[in-house]
């Protein structure tokens, strides 16, 4: 039985990635330290082949090591970080280390033990060009979000050029699905309008709405995930939706579906935009050709399945963040 560590194995891509790797016969080694994500989002199902390691990447190079010199595992699905990139200008220190220098010791522990590294970086690198992003654009990141993403793509690719590390970068984008943090409000925007919801406050858009982003359903993932462990090394590809929508439109798919759980009469507030990327988007030609990537997300239906899921939870604790930088600060987020 092969064994593969997924790190962020609470969160959307983990937990769904980690029952798809369970079913698949793979003995799973999980790792997250539950601040995105929640114990009970993990692999309830071949309980055998599963083992949870509650740690904190950034501080826990000894027992990362542990682990990869125990186990020698064959691949590590890098999925843990904190990806609310308009937050992240106002919170560095907090995002580089959860995103760079817990990365780092990640990668040292695939060098150290010929493990291959699949990592899922962002659309975020692409920044403000002209979408559709395809893979050999030089990377032009507008926040400290992209900028970390791209910083662990750079330092991978030295690692495979001088170590001879086996990896691949994936660059996913929008996903939605159940096991989403929905009361996370600074990340997520399917998620963010689903609680807003649930608390019968407005749906807030930042700025006109007139943004464009391609929502994907998470079960679309797994194949091309999956093709990864043996094949493809060295390769970089995007994987999402290629329909894009503006988030007035998808204000308007939420609020048709709360009415059909008999939420109504919900009001959609405008408030002061936030510096982000006004349309972005990606081709995924390549993960097509190569991966067999397919998606078939449909937006009402992908948005009513994660409502219906989302009714079903205990309410949570909303998160806030302690700001390390207040100037600037959007009003909403005070």
């Amino acid at each position: 039985m092969k064994t593969i560590v997924v790190t962020g194995c609470a969160g959307l891509l983990g937990s769904h990635f980690s029952r798809r790797l369970l079913y698949g016969g793979y003995r799973v080694i999980g790792i997250d330290n539950l601040s995105g994500g929640y114990a009970e989002y993990l692999p309830k199902e071949c309980v055998n082949q599963f083992e949870f390691v509650p740690i904190d990447l950034c501080d826990s190079a000894p027992i990362i090591n542990e682990i990869f010199n125990r186990e020698k595992p064959v691949a590590c699905f890098h999925f843990a970080a904190y990806a609310a990139e308009g937050l992240s200008p106002f919170i560095r220190r907090y995002n580089y280390e959860n995103n760079v220098i817990a990365s780092m010791n990640i990668i040292n522990a695939c060098i150290n033990n010929d493990t291959k590294l699949i990592f899922t970086s962002s659309m975020a690198v692409y920044g403000n060009q002209e979408p559709p992003f395809v893979e050999e654009m030089l990377p032009q990141p507008i926040d400290p979000y992209g900028v970390a993403k791209y910083a662990v793509e750079m330092d991978i690719k030295i690692a495979g050029e001088q170590h001879g590390l086996r990896y691949n970068i994936i660059r996913p984008h929008n996903v939605v699905g159940i096991y989403q943090n929905i009361w996370d409000r600074y990340r997520n925007v399917v998620g963010i309008f689903i609680c807003r919801v649930f608390e019968q406050k407005p749906i807030l858009i930042y700025g006109d709405g007139k943004q464009t982003r391609a929502f994907s359903n998470i079960e679309f993932y797994m194949d091309p995930f999956e093709r990864l462990i043996d094949d493809h090394d060295g390769e970089t590809y995007n994987i999402g939706a290629d329909k894009a929508y503006t988030i007035l439109e998808l204000a308007g798919a939420v609020k048709r579906v709360a009415a059909w759980h008999g939420f109504i009469n919900l009001e959609i507030k405008h408030v002061e935009p936030r510096h982000e990327v006004k349309h972005a988007h990606s081709d995924h030609t390549k993960a097509r050709k190569e991966l067999g990537f397919a998606d078939n997300t449909h937006l009402i239906q992908t948005v009513d399945e994660m409502f219906s899921w989302a009714r079903g939870e205990p309410k949570r604790e909303q998160r806030t963040m302690k700001y390390e930088v207040e100037k600037g600060i959007y009003d909403y987020w005070k």
